[in-house]
């Protein structure tokens, strides 16, 4: 019962897409404006650097609170059930018709609620690639394949393994269409 109240919770807060509310307050679609994704990444293409910054936070905050929330009131692993839940909320948003973003920084507030300890490393990851591909998504796709391999480095209990892996698949499968897109663009420019 205390992990589905934890399921459920933190899916319903995940689902919120302050992205979206956002865009809209501005006037805008966010559907019909950039990538068309409702994340922080094309809220800060479209409407400027402060506000994707600020649709970050909150994104992170929204995998943050549950995760920490459950891990200190309840127990470590319904802290990992809320965490995961509200990444999923937040790519499966019943509020978005079941869209939404691609997940990160929702799973990076899970991470450092759950496993603050690993945030750092993820981060780490993150901007080392970033700053070598200038490409979010293969940043954002390396942080989270680096997780499990922590988890299971660090001596993490079977959930936390199961855990970290299911982050990784998710960011992995939300992030499919960036390489898809990006390989098709390559092999078109390349000459014959």
């Amino acid at each position: 019962m205390t992990y589905a109240l934890a399921a459920a919770l933190g899916y319903l807060l995940g689902a919120v897409s302050p992205a979206t509310l956002l865009a809209h307050h501005a006037g805008l679609d966010l559907r019909a404006a950039g990538s068309g994704n409702p994340g922080a990444t094309n809220v800060g293409r479209v409407l400027g650097r402060r506000a994707g910054i600020a649709v970050g936070v909150l994104d992170v905050l929204k995998g943050y609170v549950p995760a920490l929330a459950f891990s200190l009131l309840v127990s470590p692993e319904a802290g990992l059930v809320a965490g995961l839940a509200a990444m999923l909320g937040h790519v499966t948003s019943p509020f978005l018709r079941g869209h939404g973003g691609k997940g990160v920084a929702t799973a990076a507030g899970a991470i450092l609620g759950s496993h603050p300890l690993w945030a750092p490393v993820v981060l780490a990851v993150f901007v080392a690639v970033f700053a070598v591909s200038r490409w979010v998504a293969l940043g954002s796709v390396a942080a989270a394949v680096v997780l499990p391999v922590l988890a299971l480095v660090s001596g993490a209990a079977l959930p936390d393994v199961l855990w970290a892996a299911a982050i990784t698949s998710v960011v992995v499968l939300r992030h499919r269409v960036n390489f898809v897109r990006r390989w098709r663009t390559r092999s078109s420019t390349d000459p014959a």
